[in-house]
């Protein structure tokens, strides 16, 4: 009785703004869910951010030059670039193949208005200031060497979709992801702790003359791990990237060459602990990685047989997963 009474004490008023607040929360929830889930895909722009980043923190800590700091404020702003890139992706997305359809809900979110065009643009412009802040730190530690990777890092995101002559469009996205993510980012991390530890007059001759070669081929397994990730995603939108015009891999040279490649660079990537163990002087724990093989093997079955979008959907997280992992092997393994 007494809970009819208090139902019954309840005004319109009462109603109507607890309806527009129950609205408001659903609404700062989707809106979290969108940009979580459809534009900073933290399940593998994270996991690949990172993989290169332990391994160059892993070198360092070998030859005694670990600097914990420098590399995790470099870890942050290779990151928030390569978030920088995805914005830029979805962005160009909507504005320049709108009637493709490939994310429908980033398509019906802009429509609702829980998306706007500015609202990406101002979310790109805050990754690069963001990652620009944690660059003054690294200018400090490391010189105007951090300027130059910093740079190179920016353009090479934003250029990925964005611009006249895009890698993604010009079907050179393969190169572009091994170089950043199997070179550039893992010397880049091993330089910043390098020059943290060591007073010098010349930043450019640490970084030209002195700077180890071990700590530019240490990240190559990663970068055939990214490209991987990229021939899953390119087989998955193959469709939707012949209707933009893009040409990337699967579109010009069809399912079976990607697969193909997918194949080699996964072989690639564990034969490469061998070269280092028995080329480079590194102890046999950097076989390590090879624990991850079964998990390997599992997702190159279903990449070699599966062709439908829903099927290949959650084989990116997986795949960024894998590099994580091997990575993080790799890593104990320079260590030990």
């Amino acid at each position: 009785m007494s809970r009819i009474t208090n139902n019954a004490a309840i005004s319109p008023t009462d109603l109507l703004t607890a309806r527009r607040a129950i609205a408001m929360t659903e609404k700062t929830h989707a809106r979290r869910e969108l940009w979580l889930h459809w534009l900073i895909y933290p399940g593998h722009s994270l996991p690949t951010a990172a993989a290169p980043v332990l391994v160059a923190m892993a070198l360092a800590g070998r030859d005694g030059v670990f600097a914990p700091l420098p590399a995790l404020l470099g870890f942050l702003a290779s990151w928030l670039i390569h978030i920088a890139g995805l914005f830029t992706d979805n962005y160009e997305l909507l504005v320049r193949h709108r009637s493709v359809n490939e994310h429908p809900e980033l398509i019906e979110a802009l429509n609702k208005g829980a998306l706007t065009l500015n609202g990406l643009r101002a979310a790109i412009l805050a990754c690069l200031a963001l990652a620009a802040l944690t660059g003054l730190y690294l200018l400090h530690v490391a010189g105007p060497p951090v300027v130059a990777i910093g740079l190179v890092g920016m353009i090479g995101s934003l250029i990925y979709a964005g611009g006249p002559y895009p890698f993604g469009k010009l079907g050179l996205a393969d190169i572009h992801f091994f170089i950043m993510f199997g070179l550039l980012a893992p010397a880049a991390t091993y330089y910043v702790q390098m020059a943290a530890h060591q007073p010098v007059a010349s930043y450019w001759n640490l970084a030209f003359h002195d700077f180890p070669l071990r700590a530019l081929i240490v990240g190559l397994p990663l970068g055939a791990f990214a490209v991987n990730i990229l021939i899953i995603d390119d087989i998955r939108d193959r469709a939707f990237d012949a209707a933009k015009g893009w040409r990337t891999t699967p579109v010009r040279f069809g399912i079976r060459f990607s697969r193909i490649e997918y194949v080699a660079l996964s072989t690639f990537a564990y034969v490469v602990p061998f070269w280092f163990w028995l080329g480079w002087g590194f102890d046999s724990w950097v076989l390590l990685p090879l624990f991850t093989l079964p998990l390997a093997l599992a997702l190159a079955r279903k990449v070699l047989t599966e062709d439908r979008h829903d099927a290949l959907v959650p084989l990116t997280p997986m795949a960024a997963f894998l590099c994580l992992g091997y990575s993080a092997l790799l890593a104990a393994g320079i260590v030990l």
